[in-house]
This record gives structure tokens, C-alpha cells and sequence, in this order.
């Protein structure tokens, strides 16, 4: 049977692994956070490169609509006329 200083002993070992075990992992738990807050940014920055590219192509679809035969782009300005027009009798009706 082993005596009470041997079973001390023991405790004493077992104890000093599991604190450097928690040092170990605590220092190992830093790094992740530290990667995972490397991967917001980097994520974070994807988004905002996302956004601005389907900002670019929505500015080149509607580019490539009003792109085209002269006739388009006058049928086009006429609408437009037409409803700058259509405001401004609205505008008109709405001051009386």
C-alpha cells in the first residue's frame, strides 16, 4: 500500500500535467482567436469586394440596355421627357 507521501507525490504530478495541459490549451484557445478574428476580417473584406462587384455588374447591365441603336437611346430620352412632364403637371396640381 502506498503511503501517504507517495499518494501526495502523486496528486502533486498529476496536478502540475493538468496545469501545464490548461496552459497549453489556453495558449492554443489564443491563437484560434486570433485566426478566427483574421478570418472576420478577411471574410469582412470579401463582403465588401462582393457588394462593390455586384454593384459594378448592375452598372454594366444597365449600360449594356441602354446601349444599342440611336433609336433606343431617343425612345428612351423621349420616356423620360414624358415622365419629367407627367411630375411637373403633377407638381403643378399638388401647389393648388
Amino acid at each position: 500500500m502506498a503511503t501517504v507521501a507517495d499518494q501526495l507525490d502523486s496528486v502533486l504530478d498529476k496536478t502540475a500535467r493538468l496545469i501545464e495541459l490548461c496552459q497549453a490549451l489556453q495558449e492554443e484557445n489564443d491563437l484560434l482567436k486570433l485566426e478566427n478574428q483574421s478570418l472576420k476580417v478577411a471574410l469582412d473584406t470579401s463582403k465588401t469586394k462582393i457588394s462593390d462587384l455586384d454593384e459594378k455588374l448592375r452598372v454594366l447591365k444597365v449600360a449594356k440596355s441602354i446601349e444599342g441603336t440611336s433609336e433606343k437611346t431617343l425612345d428612351i430620352k423621349q420616356k423620360i421627357n414624358e415622365f419629367v412632364r407627367e411630375i411637373d403637371r403633377c407638381v403643378v396640381l399638388l401647389k393648388k
